[in-house]
């Protein structure tokens, strides 16, 4: 036997290896993904607009207000976090979960910019017959809220912005975050590596994401192999690869908004500096306020509840008619 024959049988039996392994990998994740879905049951209802599944939380009666939440999140961290349940004293409550996340779906002929999520929700929030709302945003979900605010003002009478991305910077991590959504590459990875490198990454996430401070006991209730499903974790690589284009795109027209506009930041955000993007929005928008928190990171909604309900309960009152902002 040559030399060339031996090393195309190597070749070929390391190939066969490795489509072995990738496929016992996919298997595994599957499983594990159906597994997540039955101990994680939808927690509210379901409306289909333009083909799209999209599941919502309600509760609460009084004035309404919609939860939007960030990228590679779902309804369960506004319920974690006791947001929802505060919030629900004294609102109407609405909380969606965004396309591709939780349990809606996301269908692939629709590139999801923060415009897309802004028509989406509007139309279910006429179907539900919503409005206008205050509507706060976390994270990339500001960007919805903003766009929300401005294609359909209408159903909004404030906004909530908590640790938003607003303005395009350099984002070297952004592109790694965004291989899982490249076509066929990155299917393969979501569906065989990609959930197993999740779960190794998951302790240094949190650690980024809440730092300075500690991951809160109650963030226990999130349900983490919902988030690493092969599914969301394309829907979160697509939302991470649009995030600067859309930062791009909406950048000079925020001073057009009309409504009042809460803007909120942990002062130590790791993720997004609070000061080229909350402050810089501030500036922009003329009947703004800003709060950074001491010693806040970027998830103020679970770190800072009452903080941000303090400022839902300010926009609320702005909101109300004969009263004009500061």
């Amino acid at each position: 036997m040559t030399h060339k024959l031996q090393g195309r049988l190597s070749a070929g039996r390391l190939a066969l290896g490795s489509a072995v392994a990738l496929a016992a990998l996919a298997y595994a994740n599957h499983r594990v993904a159906r597994q997540a879905e039955h101990d994680n049951p939808p927690q509210g209802r379901f409306l289909t607009i333009d083909g799209v599944r999209l599941h919502y939380v309600e509760r609460g009666s009084g004035p309404a207000l919609v939860l939007i939440h960030g990228n590679g999140s779902m309804v369960q961290d506004f319920g974690s976090s006791g947001l929802l349940e505060l919030a629900a004293r004294h609102h109407r409550v609405i909380v969606f979960d965004r396309p591709g996340f939780g349990h809606s779906n996301r269908p692939r002929s629709t590139i999801w910019s923060d415009r897309a999520q802004a028509d989406l929700l509007g139309a279910a929030l006429a179907q539900l017959q919503v409005g206008p709302a205050v509507v706060l945003g976390h994270s990339w979900g500001c960007s919805v809220a903003i766009a929300l605010a401005q294609r359909h003002p209408q159903q909004v009478s404030g906004l909530v912005l908590a640790s938003g991305y607003y303005y395009p910077t350099a984002r070297p991590d952004v592109a790694l975050m965004s291989g899982p959504a490249v076509p066929v590459l990155g299917d393969v990875a979501r569906y065989t590596v990609s959930p197993l490198l999740g779960r190794l990454l998951w302790p240094a996430l949190l650690k980024k994401l809440f730092g300075p401070r500690r991951v809160p006991a109650k963030f226990a209730g999130f349900p983490k192999e919902l988030a690493l499903r092969p599914s969301q974790i394309r829907a979160s690589a697509a939302d991470s690869a649009l995030m600067i284009p859309d930062a791009a795109a909406a950048c000079s027209s925020y001073s057009s908004l009309q409504v009042p506009v809460a803007i909120l930041a942990g002062a130590q955000d790791r993720l997004i500096d609070p000061e080229t993007q909350s402050a810089r929005l501030h500036r922009d928008i003329n009947q703004s306020s800003l709060h950074l928190i001491p010693g806040g990171g970027h998830m103020i909604q679970q770190t800072d509840t009452d903080a941000v309900m303090a400022a839902i309960d300010a926009v609320r009152e702005l909101a109300r008619p004969g009263i004009s902002p500061a």
